[in-house]
């Protein structure tokens, strides 16, 4: 290997241990891999971001703006609600979301299409008395299939699309994809509906009957006020007789006093109680005399006076996986202050926060407990850049919420018959709705995840060098000669199921963007057609259905469906093997070797 292939090699590895161990942020890695081949000379200068006007970024990019503007107008949330009254029971309920989700996410962003219909996932187990663990992993991997069904789907799909252009001169049209795609959504989407939520573990939903879903634990502060019955008691005698009591982490008393032996302490008027169970624990701890100590008062935004009790509500809200308060606690965005918004509790699977409630640095997956004023509190939550645990209620005008759909469907159809490029026809679509004002320009901005544009951006350079230094032929030869005398079939399956490894521990762009050139090597050792091999990284792209870290929307449930890290694969598993034993029989059948 020549000096520069060594150094793409060391890259690359070193990119995909940081993309695998989360130390960084994925767009800071990415930048980190793109600046190093810059400096070892891999990629030129005045090239390394020629990324940010690829036509894959900006149709991306486009694609969130739309897909946003299509759940503000409503008509899509109409759909989803008008699902939630017809299905019956949970097996029917499961298959009518899941198939929904599958729809949706081919034509929009799939994280967009998975927080539409996450309330009504809720809704839907709480009103049919089973836990939401039962129904929102379905949906969440029913949403990463629909991806895979056309161009725009997913970003895996343009990546490898543009990667064939810029290699043979051609890209996939937008319903290339369908022909593998549409049967393995179907597919997929029939197992986890009639089996694969069987194999999930059946936890009981939340016997209070309020709450949408069920999280092992709050963390919690409550304070033991004058005159309350709990002074001068132990916290023992405190939550004796309460029915699975909380756990009593410390209680903080005056400024710098932290008791962590807390069973015999006996609690003075002002302390703090951490308190960490589930809700109902919690609400009957409450009742014997202490109060939420961020419970406090809120101004009007006119300046006149404190918020009445019954202008205030609260709601459940998840932290997705790229929200800006990542990271941040509710001291260092001045929640209360800023947003008007109080935090009342915080609810993580898998580890227990050990600070208190104002330091608590929020992570993807949260559940948020807030309360804020009743009219404003959607506005804020968006803001805060987290999604909602309940319905929206979203007033639909068909007048209003039929142009954005006709302009939309317009777009489709211009890239559907070679009139524009998908890039060119999907920002058209989206000034449109601009235009009209359908959607306003801030939004549309805010709509747009920067962290997944710079990912791209970066990355897609990193990806050209790869191939333009001869490393990935000497990757794919490697493969090839590993396989022997194998068949193609075989070799495609093995590029099917190592991008599939990569994909359930990293990015799936970042994973497009190693294996595209791999694949295509592939082809020329063998002296196939690139096409089926191609494809084969697409869809191995998409599956990461074994961990919560391979896809944002498999952490996005975390929280909400109360599950573990193990538990991705007890149906992930049994989904990945069934595809790839389709889609290695389909792949040449639909794109011959």
């Amino acid at each position: 290997m020549t000096p520069d292939q060594i150094a793409i090699v060391a890259i690359l590895v070193v990119t995909i241990a940081l993309f695998i161990s989360g130390r960084l942020r994925v767009d800071v890695t990415a930048l980190l891999a793109l600046l190093a081949c810059v400096v070892l000379g891999l990629v030129p200068a005045d090239e390394a971001f020629d990324g940010f006007g690829h036509p894959a970024v900006i149709t991306v990019a486009a694609v969130l703006g739309l897909s946003a503007a299509l759940i503000r107008s409503g008509a899509i949330d109409a759909i989803a609600s008008r699902v939630d009254h017809v299905a019956k029971g949970h097996i029917g309920q499961v298959v009518a979301l899941s198939s929904l989700g599958g729809v949706f996410s081919g034509f929009m962003n799939n994280v967009g299409a998975l927080a539409l219909l996450m309330p009504v996932a809720l809704s839907m187990a709480r009103r049919g008395g089973y836990g939401p663990g039962l129904i929102l992993m379905p949906l969440a991997f029913a949403t990463i299939l629909g991806g895979m069904t056309t161009l725009i789907g997913t970003p895996p799909n343009l990546l490898v699309s543009d990667y064939r252009r810029r290699a043979l001169g051609e890209g996939f049209a937008l319903f290339d994809f369908a022909w593998v795609g549409l049967p393995l959504a179907i597919t997929g989407i029939a197992f986890i509906t009639l089996v694969g939520w069987r194999l999930l573990p059946h936890r009981k939903a939340s016997a209070g009957g309020n709450r949408p879903f069920d999280v092992e634990g709050y963390l919690t502060e409550l304070v033991v006020p004058e005159g309350a019955p709990a002074i001068g008691k132990t916290v023992d005698e405190v939550i004796d007789g309460i029915e699975t009591p909380p756990m009593i982490d410390a209680v903080v008393r005056g400024r710098n006093q932290v008791i962590r032996h807390v069973r015999h302490a006996k609690l003075q008027a002002g302390d703090v109680v951490m308190v960490h169970g589930e809700a109902e624990a919690i609400e009957s701890l409450a009742g014997r005399g202490l109060t939420m100590l961020a419970a406090k008062e809120l101004e009007r935004e006119d300046g006149a006076g404190p918020l009445d009790r019954d202008a205030l509500a609260l709601v459940e809200v998840v932290v997705p996986p790229r929200a800006w308060i990542r990271n941040r606690s509710p001291a260092m965005i001045a929640l209360r202050v800023r947003y008007g918004v109080n935090l009342l509790a915080v609810a993580r699977e898998g580890k227990r926060i050990e600070s208190r409630l104002r330091d608590v640095r929020f992570q993807a997956g949260d559940v948020l407990l807030l309360q804020g004023e009743r009219e404003t509190l959607s506005d804020t939550i968006a803001l805060l850049g987290c999604l909602p645990l309940a319905e929206r209620h979203i007033a639909l005008q068909p007048k209003r919420a039929l142009v954005p759909v006709a302009v939309f469907v317009a777009a489709l159809l211009a890239i559907g018959f070679g009139l524009l490029p998908a890039a060119a026809a999907l920002t058209a679509a989206l000034l449109a709705m601009v235009l009209t004002r359908l959607m306003p320009m801030q939004e549309v901005y805010a709509a747009i995840d920067l962290q997944v544009v710079v990912l791209l951006a970066a990355m897609i350079p990193v990806g050209g060098a790869l191939q333009s230094s001869g490393t990935a032929q000497i990757l794919a030869d490697a493969l090839a000669h590993l396989a022997g005398e194998a068949s193609p079939r075989v070799l495609l399956a093995v590029l099917l199921i190592v991008t599939m490894s990569l994909s359930d521990i990293m990015n799936n762009a970042a994973t497009t963007v190693v294996m595209a050139p791999i694949g295509l090597g592939v082809a020329v050792a063998l002296g196939t057609s690139p096409d089926p091999m191609l494809m084969a990284v697409a869809i191995g792209s998409s599956a990461a259905f074994l961990t919560p870290i391979g896809h944002q929307n498999n952490l996005l449930v975390m929280g909400p469906g109360g599950y573990r890290f193990g538990d991705y694969w007890r149906m992930g598993l049994p989904l990945e093997i069934l595809l790839v034993a389709i889609g290695v029989w389909l792949i040449p059948v639909a794109w011959p070797f």
